[in-house]
């Protein structure tokens, strides 16, 4: 019974590392860049040129 439970939490803590790797992956190579404020920041700028 206790082995099982040391097994799964080093399996769990693996696991949760892999995920962990892969997000900073992710990040670092550019995936969640913002794709929508482009299409508002023309908006934006019409705002700030009032006077």
């Amino acid at each position: 019974m206790d082995e099982s439970i040391v097994i799964l939490i080093i399996l769990s803590l693996l696991l949760g590392a892999g995920c962990w790797l892969v997000f900073i992956w992710a990040v670092k190579k550019g995936e969640f860049d913002d794709m929508e404020r482009p299409k508002h920041r023309m908006l934006d700028d019409d705002e700030e040129r009032r006077p």
